[in-house]
């Protein structure tokens, strides 16, 4: 007799209760369906279709050329390989900026046309009437504060954010206005470690950092990052837990020269 193994689904309600439990949550990125299985077959809590996909997958500099339709498309290909963990898909830039209708147009299609669990969006207050029109629609909603990678030309550098003491001050009442608007998580991006802990202490809402310390409620990395499949990128928040990129090469490398020489296919390995 077989014994069915029902996978309980990872939801915003859950991820409240960790926060509040104490228990860390983590988060990773993926974009396409067979390493989204693996990561959830692992047992990450939350999976993020992040705008990364821009620069990991389709080679470009900053994450705004990555289109509505694009995010979709790897959203939807994540969600057909996850039975267990959060799906949130980024709103990529141009789709939630300035105009709030078009913010919520853009939601819909992500729920709608990707089958996410949540969109994640960049900004506090400059934003904040996009993210209401959205919640009002009952879509969950992920803020992002600190280094904001869509603001890139605002800043002029991915150097560490809120290190000032106004900033530090905005990013607070951002993060306070974000919580009380009924966001359900916050992810901070490269701030200091003690602003990250402060964040994390004041908001019930629980708070993934990415650079921000270890004071908060959950991390983030960057798969491609993470298992060391790009090796350009090396900022001090990030850990790599492989060097996949050498294991991929040295397999190749043994393929064609098994090709070159023949070896392949042997004998076994025809019809």
């Amino acid at each position: 007799m077989s014994v069915h193994n029902e996978v309980k689904k990872v939801t915003t309600h859950r991820l409240s209760e960790m926060k509040l439990r104490g228990e860390k949550i983590a988060m990773l990125t993926s974009y396409d369906f067979s390493m989204a299985s693996l990561v959830d077959d692992a047992g990450i809590d939350v999976l993020l279709v992040g705008d990364s996909a821009s620069n990991v997958m389709a080679g470009n500099e900053t994450t705004l050329p990555i289109t509505l339709d694009q995010m979709i498309y790897h959203g939807a290909s994540v969600v057909k390989g996850v039975k267990r963990a959060l799906v949130v898909v980024d709103m990529p830039f141009g789709t939630y900026q300035g105009n709030s209708l078009e913010a919520l147009t853009s939601a819909i299609r992500i729920m709608k046309e990707a089958a996410a669990d949540a969109v994640k969006l960049e900004g506090g207050s400059e934003v904040i009437e996009s993210v209401n029109r959205i919640l009002s629609a009952g879509i969950p909603v992920m803020g992002h504060l600190g280094l904001m990678p869509q603001s890139i030309h605002k800043f002029g550098t991915y150097s560490v954010r809120a290190k000032e003491e106004a900033e530090a001050e905005k990013l607070l009442n951002d993060a306070r206005l974000l919580e009380e608007a009924g966001c359900f998580a916050i992810v901070l991006e490269k701030i200091p470690a003690r602003l990250g802990s402060q964040v994390a202490s004041e908001l019930k809402i629980p708070v993934i950092g990415i650079g921000a310390g270890n004071g908060v409620d959950g991390q983030v990395l960057v798969i491609h990052d993470m298992l060391g499949i790009t090796q350009q990128f090396s900022p001090r928040f990030l850990r790599r837990y492989h060097n996949l990129a050498a294991e991929i090469k040295g397999a190749v490398g043994n393929y064609i020269q098994d090709v070159k020489s023949s070896d392949f296919p042997n004998e076994k390995e025809q019809y």
